[in-house]
């Protein structure tokens, strides 16, 4: 069952996010974390492509591992960094020969050095595009049951000069043929509920799923800030810096996720996708709190 087909149950959704791994022990690391939250029986599991695509072999292999050993559907990530479009096709045709049929279509951030975003000379320039080369490549192998997500924005939405560009975009990303939407990182849950509400005003009817970082240090809150450039709630710093352990700081960090969830839940959002830093620990316990299948 793909993720589109999920969503029309219109149950709450648990899903997780990993990233490939670049060491031997991150390699056994993450083992670990995919066999426990393999046992919270999620509806899928995505694997991104790393800072500005640099993993994009590694991930094929993380997804190609899911797809062999587990029951649970795993979500591709693709972006347009630094490849052609005869590259994309390729790597679109790989998936589909291994029976991925779940995708997330990213433009994705400039590559290191590269200060502007610029397409690769025979390459693509929007997310849009992505997500139509998807259905075309889909539709040539006579595959009509591709499930494509794309991103949304809800902490950027907050902001005046950015909310009309943002529904333009994914209203663009609608038209190519998206099925839904994961939002980047955000802390407010008012940030969530603006967003859909003016998406649904706007003719845009893709489901919107948030996704959630249990922030577990103030170390990582601060690196969180710099990558995403959202910056973390001071509150929530604040009692990270005041955590007399590694313990107390996870709890912290997990009680303000949980309770962002439950607003989200509570507010009619389709699902949670939690960001799991390849570790089951904070995951888990932000996952015991919330009300998803019991």
């Amino acid at each position: 069952m793909t993720i589109r087909e999920l969503l029309r149950d219109h149950a709450p959704t648990l899903s997780y996010e990993l990233f490939p791994p670049r060491t031997p022990a991150a390699e056994a690391t993450l083992e670990q974390t995919m066999r426990v939250i393999a046992a919270t029986e999620p509806d899928f599991i995505s694997i991104t492509y790393g800072a500005s695509g640099t993993t994009r072999s590694t991930s094929r292999g993380v997804v190609q591992r899911i797809a062999e050993s587990h029951t649970i559907p795993p979500l591709a990530h693709l972006t347009c960094v630094d490849q052609s479009r005869a590259e994309l096709i390729d790597v679109i045709e790989g998936y589909l020969d291994q029976g991925v049929r779940d995708f997330l279509a990213l433009r994705g951030d400039p590559p290191q050095g590269q200060s502007d975003w610029r397409p690769h000379p025979d390459g693509l320039l929007y997310a849009s595009q992505l997500v139509t080369l998807l259905r075309e490549v889909a539709g040539a192998h006579g595959i009509g049951d591709l499930s494509i997500g794309v991103t949304a924005f809800p902490a950027q939405h907050a902001m005046a000069q950015w909310r009309q560009q943002g529904l333009d975009i994914l209203a663009a990303k609608q038209e190519a043929g998206a099925d839904f939407a994961i939002t980047q990182v955000f802390y407010e849950v008012d940030q969530y509920v603006s967003l859909v509400q003016d998406a649904r005003d706007q003719g845009i009817g893709l489901p919107i799923i948030p996704e959630v970082m249990p922030l577990v240090s103030a170390r990582r809150a601060h690196r969180a800030a710099q990558l995403t450039g959202v910056p973390t709630p001071q509150s929530l710093v604040a009692d990270l810096e005041a955590a007399e352990d590694d313990v107390a700081a996870r709890t912290a960090g997990v009680e303000h996720a949980a309770r962002l969830s439950r607003e989200l839940l509570e507010a009619g959002a389709p699902g949670i996708h939690v960001i799991t830093f390849n570790k089951h620990e904070a995951a888990m316990d932000l996952v015991s709190r919330l009300p998803l299948r019991g």
